[in-house]
């Protein structure tokens, strides 16, 4: 990965991201909830001059805030961006032109699809997304070897996507959760827990596949900040309330 700020000053790098939170002010979300998720997703990785791709992207947020952060190259994978329902191309193309990042480019299609000829990615970023690169085969991952075996295929394209060195960060609900036990969970009552996975079984797939140095953190309420962290951001705390984990782990260089 490179050093700098895909060509720009510092200066200039600290007005583009100005103009990212701006822009997420405008769309009605919290702008120091976003600047505190985005410390949790991104601890000890480094955007600036990376080729970042966002598998999964949704509404682009994480592909617009690499590209005001200085990767130089941002690929942003989301089928729904071939439709016209969500609207996902256009908020993509406009979130785009305001902020002036014409390094961000929308593929509308999935990762199994996904062909790029020989451009690899220092950063690759699964946000809520792992789980749905098979929703069938996920839900059996625990107990069903032919669903590993699916699943293993998918994530050998994706890390032969990765640069030596290449960071991935995976983030996902746990299965494992204590209202999830008996039903729906008051806190995020549509997650389907039995289509999610375990960061420690995720953790076992990818070692498979040559990432390493797994790294296991516990997400909590964005609005709580760093004492809701402390009393809230481990194993526990999440197990009683949302499950949310963030996975890190890297390819050897």
């Amino acid at each position: 990965m490179g050093d700098n700020s895909g060509g720009l000053g510092s200066a200039d790098a600290a007005a583009r991201m100005d103009a990212f939170f701006r822009l997420i002010e405008e769309n009605g979300r919290s702008p120091g909830n976003v600047r505190f998720h985005s410390r949790f997703l991104f601890d000890g990785v480094e955007l600036r001059g990376a080729r970042f791709l966002d598998v999964g992207a949704g509404d682009g947020t994480w592909s617009l805030y690499a590209a005001a952060a200085g990767a130089a190259r941002v690929v942003a994978l989301e089928p729904e961006g071939a439709g016209s329902t969500a609207g996902v191309r256009d908020d993509f193309a406009a979130g785009v032109e305001r902020l002036g990042v014409g390094q961000v480019t929308l593929v509308p299609t999935t990762l199994q699809d996904y062909e790029p000829g020989d451009e690899r990615f220092d950063v690759l970023l699964l946000n809520s997304a792992i789980n749905h690169l098979d929703e069938e085969a996920c839900m059996r991952l625990h107990h069903d070897a032919a669903a590993r075996e699916l699943y293993l295929g998918l994530l050998a394209k994706l890390a032969g996507l990765a640069a030596p060195g290449a960071a991935l960060v995976g983030v996902d609900c746990s299965r494992r959760n204590l209202f999830a036990r008996f039903g729906k969970n008051p806190l995020t009552p549509t997650i389907e827990w039995e289509k999610h996975q375990t960061p420690e079984l995720w953790a076992g797939l990818l070692s498979q596949v040559g990432f390493e140095h797994p790294r296991i953190r516990w997400h909590s309420f964005n609005t709580l900040r760093r004492p809701g962290a402390l009393l809230l951001g481990n194993r526990v705390g999440a197990y009683l309330t949302t499950s949310v984990f963030c996975l890190s782990m890297q390819l050897p260089v």
